[in-house]
C-alpha cells in the first residue's frame, strides 16, 4: 500500500513536509500500543513475521480480483516491489511499541499522501486492510487454544490495522482537499497571456485542418487516414491537453470531445470506401458541420476564461511549478485512459552560476528569458513550459512517442547551443543546456516520471552538459550530489 501502493517509507521528491501530527490521533496509537501487554504483542508480532509472504499473496490477490486495480497495480511491480514493501510495513506495524507512536504515524500519513497523488480509491485500500485483517484472524486462531488470548491478539491487531487505516486516510482526504483546490484554481487560470489572440490562434488552427482535409478529399490520393484526424492536429492535440484542462469538465468541453471523436469516426469507416467524388463530398460536407459546431463551442468556452497571473513566472512569462502537480496529474490519467504516452523534460542551464558572477545578475535573468523564448518557439502548442526554479525549467510533452521526445529534446538544446544572448555593449553570450527526458512508464504517480527525468539531467550535467540523457527508469541520484550542478 504505497504509492502503486506498497509501503515505501522515502518520501518523494519535492513532497511538501509533514503537517503536524493529530493529538488525539497520537494519543490513539499510543493507548494502542500501551495496553496490548507482551505477551499479546509478542504473539502478534510473531505471527505477522511468520505469516507476511502468505498475508501479501493474499492482499493482492484479493486486490487484483477489482479491476480498477489494473491502473495501479503491475504484475511485474507487484512480484518484484509491492510484495516485499508491503510484508516490510506488516512486520513493522506488528513490532511497534509505544516508542514508535510519531515513526508510525508519520509513515502512514505520507502512504496517505502517496495514494491521494495517484487517486487510487480509497475503497481499495480498505478492501486490502480488511482482508488482511480476516487472514489474519483465522492465523491466530489457529495458532492458540487460549480463546482469550486469541480474542485479545485479534481485537490488538484490529486496533492496529484501524489506525493505520485511519492516518492514512486523514492524509488522503487532506492531500485530495489541496489537489481540488489547486485544480480548481487552475481552470481558472489562463494557460495564455492573451485570451483574445489565443482563441484565434485556435480557429485558425482548426480552419488549416479543414483546408487540409479539403485538399485531401478533392485529391486522387488523400493520403492516409491518421493524418487527417482532428485529434491529430494541431487543434486536436491543443485541445486534448490544454483547453480541456484549462476549461475543465463542462457540458461545452465534453460536445467538443463527442464531435471530434464521431469526426475521426467517420473519416475512418468511410474515407478508404469513398471512391467517387460525390461521396467524398458529402463526407466533408458532414464533417465541416460538425467542424462548424466546434468553433461555435470554443468561442462560448473562452469567452467564460479569464487571465489570473498567479501561475506564471513573472520573469520569463512561464508557467511556474503551482500548477506542475495538476498537469502531471491530468497527463497520467490521459495516458491510462487513452495511452497516449507523454513525456517529461528537465533542462538546466550550464554554468549559470558562472554567469552571474561574470556579468551580473540582470545578464542572468536576460539568459532566463532568452531560454524562455526559444523553448517557446520550438515546441508545440500543445506542450506545457514552466519556469521550475533557478536556471531549470520543466516541458511536459503529450502524445509523444520516445522517438519524438528525445528528437524535440536534441532540438532544444542545439536551438540554445546556436542562440548566443545578447547582452548590453554587444557582447554574445554562449549558452548551452543539460537536458533529461523521461517517458512515462504507466506508473501513477507523476512525481516518478519527474524524478526520473531530474536524474537524467543531472546523468547530463555530469557526463559532460550540453547533452541529452534519457532515463533508463533506475532511481533518482542521491539529493546531495546534485550540488555538482551548475
Amino acid at each position: 500500500m504505497d504509492g502503486s501502493p506498497d509501503m515505501s517509507t522515502s518520501p518523494a521528491p519535492h513532497a511538501p513536509a509533514h503537517p503536524p501530527p493529530d493529538p488525539q490521533l497520537i494519543a490513539d496509537w499510543t493507548c494502542r500500543l500501551q495496553s496490548a501487554g507482551d505477551e499479546v504483542a509478542r504473539l502478534v508480532e510473531d505471527l505477522v513475521a511468520a505469516n507476511a509472504p502468505a498475508l501479501a499473496e493474499c492482499f493482492y490477490g484479493g486486490l487484483l480480483k477489482d479491476p480498477r486495480a489494473n491502473r495501479f497495480l503491475d504484475p511485474d511491480q507487484v512480484q518484484g516491489r509491492l510484495k516485499p514493501s508491503l510484508q516490510r510495513w506488516l512486520r513493522q506495524l506488528a513490532s511497534a511499541r509505544a516508542g514508535d507512536v510519531e515513526s508510525l504515524h508519520r509513515l502512514h500519513e505520507h502512504v496517505g499522501q502517496v495514494h491521494a497523488r495517484i487517486g487510487i480509491p480509497v475503497d481499495l485500500v480498505g478492501r486490502g486492510t480488511r482482508i488482511l485483517k480476516e487472514h489474519m484472524h483465522q492465523v491466530i486462531g489457529a495458532a492458540t487454544a487460549d480463546a482469550t488470548l486469541a480474542l485479545r491478539a485479534s481485537l490488538h491487531l484490529d486496533g492496529l490495522m484501524d489506525l493505520a487505516l485511519e492516518s492514512m486516510t486523514r492524509a488522503y482526504a487532506r492531500s485530495r482537499e489541496a489537489a481540488s483546490e489547486l485544480d480548481g484554481s487552475f481552470r481558472l487560470f489562463s494557460l495564455i497571456q492573451n485570451v483574445g489572440t489565443e482563441r484565434e490562434r485556435q480557429r485558425a488552427l482548426l480552419l488549416a485542418w479543414e483546408n487540409a482535409l479539403l485538399y485531401a478529399l478533392t485529391a486522387d490520393q488523400p493520403g492516409p487516414v491518421e493524418n487527417l484526424l482532428v485529434s491529430r492536429s494541431e487543434f486536436g492535440l491543443w485541445f486534448l491537453h490544454k483547453g480541456m484542462a484549462s476549461f475543465g469538465e463542462t457540458s461545452e468541453t465534453r460536445q467538443v470531445g463527442e464531435l471530434a471523436e464521431r469526426i475521426d469516426a467517420a473519416l475512418r469507416e468511410r474515407l478508404p470506401g469513398s471512391g467517387s467524388a460525390a461521396e467524398r463530398r458529402a463526407l466533408l460536407d458532414e464533417i465541416r458541420g460538425w467542424a462548424a459546431e466546434i468553433r461555435n463551442l470554443v468561442g462560448v468556452l473562452f469567452e467564460g476564461i479569464g487571465d489570473l497571473e498567479s501561475g506564471r513566472d513573472a520573469l520569463t512569462r512561464l508557467l511556474n511549478r503551482r500548477f506542475l502537480p495538476t498537469i502531471l496529474r491530468r497527463e497520467v490519467a490521459l495516458q491510462a485512459n487513452t495511452g497516449r504516452q507523454f513525456a517529461v523534460l528537465m533542462l538546466d542551464l550550464d554554468h549559470f552560476k558562472a554567469i552571474n558572477d561574470q556579468y551580473g545578475h540582470e545578464a542572468g535573468d536576460r539568459a532566463l528569458q532568452h531560454v524562455a523564448a526559444i523553448l517557446v518557439e520550438n515546441t508545440r502548442g500543445s506542450d506545457y513550459l514552466f519556469r521550475y526554479g533557478g536556471e531549470e525549467f520543466v516541458v511536459v510533452l503529450g502524445s509523444v512517442s520516445r522517438t519524438e521526445a528525445v528528437a524535440i529534446a536534441h532540438a532544444l538544446r542545439r536551438a540554445i547551443a546556436e542562440s548566443p544572448v545578447l547582452l548590453q555593449g554587444g557582447v554574445r553570450l554562449p549558452l548551452t543546456a543539460s537536458i533529461g527526458v523521461a517517458l512515462q512508464d504507466g506508473h501513477p504517480d507523476y512525481e516518478r516520471v519527474l524524478a526520473r527525468a531530474d536524474a537524467a539531467m543531472y546523468q547530463a550535467k555530469r557526463g559532460g552538459r550540453d547533452q541529452v540523457v534519457v532515463a533508463d527508469g533506475g532511481l533518482p541520484d542521491p539529493p546531495g550530489q546534485r550540488a555538482l550542478r551548475g
